[in-house]
């Protein structure tokens, strides 16, 4: 099984701690989505004609796309590609663009996961993140999507927030189990280089990130979603039994996925590719006449770096990394370097897997970097 990912370069304005490549300027729109439907032309043979599992829009801000330019990129994909009948196809969404009209329109598309960019149901967290909805509007897109006959839904959540007290955290989590989510996303607020909320922290307008805070709150997530049931299947990803995301799990199990559209990325086991991360280039290249220029690089792996990959992704996961799928020299490197991890109960060895502890997951970054 396969996947595609299209990335949607566009946002309504720019969230303060995001590093993705999106633009703000929505002008071009139009000529992006011929240019998408282009690239999969370009590329129908990437996958070597396997059934997609997984089709997901990404961004940026998919639910900035009309229903008809929607139904263009479904029509080429579906065209294109042999699909799954089951197939998870997920599309992001921001609250403050899912109204009705736009909920019953994906509904009547392929679509049957929505991904919603949530991140806080508190007002003062928005505000200092710079998101485009309010409160309010968070609360509304998921009843709202319920209503509207969606059943998988993944919502998005950010801790660590300065001045984000634990008790309001916690509210965060609550919140989402009182409307059932099958998926949660959570991730740790990060101060990226270059973005507005580096600029911030560093004129002290904005308190920094304090690690002991975010390390609690990440326990209080894991707490609070066990007892609820949900499974910690990545360090960042929950789900009650059965709803894992396929497009999720495939990036970490090394699956093959062809990525559309600027600063995308694919994988087919040896190679990786990655296109450019500029709207007006990848336009430019895109519609040269003889594609003198390519779109993208490729780089292909070496047996050091599909070890550090498999490093990377697996062991992120419940179900760990697998010496045996490691390069052949790289096997005894590893056994012998997880050893001191495995004695400090971060690392820990469950029928020939390796898997982070409870522990470990809150130093995993660490752990993969030693482990290279």
């Amino acid at each position: 099984m396969a996947g595609i990912y299209i990335h949607i370069p566009f946002c309504k304005q720019a969230c303060h701690y995001c590093n993705f490549h999106f633009s703000t300027t929505l002008h071009r729109k139009g000529e992006m989505v011929q240019a998408l439907l282009h690239e999969l032309e370009l590329q129908r043979d990437y996958l070597e004609g396997a059934t997609l599992s997984s089709i997901y829009f990404g961004g940026g801000t998919p639910s900035l796309l009309s229903a008809k330019e929607r139904e263009a990129l479904f029509d080429k994909i579906f065209q294109l590609h042999p699909v799954q009948p089951d197939a998870e196809i997920t599309f992001e969404a921001n609250p403050d663009d899912l109204n009705a009209e736009t909920l019953q329109s994906l509904r009547e598309s392929p679509v049957n996961r929505l991904s919603i960019g949530i991140q806080s149901f508190f007002e003062e967290d928005l505000q200092l993140m710079n998101r485009a909805h309010r409160a309010d509007q968070a609360l509304a897109a998921i009843g709202d999507a319920q209503a509207a006959g969606f059943r998988d839904i993944t919502a998005d959540l950010i801790y660590g927030i300065p001045g984000a007290s634990d008790a309001r955290w916690a509210d965060n989590i609550q919140t989402l189990l009182r409307f059932g989510i099958p998926h949660i996303s959570a991730y740790c607020l990060t101060v990226e280089e270059g973005t507005a909320l580096s600029h911030f922290v560093k004129k002290g307008t904005v308190p920094p990130v304090h690690e002991e805070q975010a390390a609690r709150q990440f326990e209080i997530l894991t707490d609070t979603l066990e007892q609820a049931g949900y499974q910690q299947y990545e360090i960042s990803n929950f789900s009650l039994p059965g709803r894992h995301a396929r497009h999720n799990s495939a990036y970490w199990l090394g699956d093959h996925y062809l990525g559309i559209g600027p600063s995308a990325h694919s994988y087919n086991g040896t190679s990786r590719q990655w296109n450019v991360a500029n709207n007006s280039t990848y336009l430019r290249l895109l519609q040269q006449p003889n594609l003198a220029e390519s779109w993208f690089e490729t780089e292909h792996l070496s047996p050091e770096q599909r070890y550090h990959e498999q490093l990377m992704t697996g062991l992120r996961t419940i179900w760990g990394v697998d010496p045996l799928q490691f390069p052949p020299a790289f096997q005894p490197y590893f056994l012998e370097k997880v050893q001191p991890f495995i004695q400090q109960q971060l690392i820990a060895n469950q029928n020939g897997k390796y898997i982070l502890t409870r522990q470990g997951k809150l130093l995993a970054d660490f752990l993969t970097s030693e482990l290279f």
